[in-house]
């Protein structure tokens, strides 16, 4: 397994609880190490949820960025980034 994605899925291991304490979870859908992109799917509760956004963007975004090599880029399936908002 490449050195990104390990460390990709020890981050998302480490965020799994928090999301789960709630009723969700959090799949990832694909890793493009040249753009440093990754494409999750939130689950259960958090799929639903209107603060999903908030919480892909402040919580799961953050974390990924500091734990993952490379990594630019986190988007989610049904999330609309423009009513969110990019961060830097």
């Amino acid at each position: 397994m490449p050195a990104v994605e390990a460390q990709l899925l020890d981050a998302i291991e480490a965020i799994r609880p928090a999301l789960q304490v709630d009723g969700g979870d959090v799949r990832v859908i694909a890793l493009d190490e040249e753009t440093g992109r990754v494409d999750l799917e939130l689950l259960g509760a958090c799929g639903g949820c209107p603060m999903s956004s908030l919480t892909l963007k402040a919580g799961i975004e953050r974390i990924l960025k500091d734990r993952v090599d490379g990594l630019t880029e986190v988007r989610a399936k049904g999330i609309d980034f423009d009513v969110v908002g990019e961060t830097a």
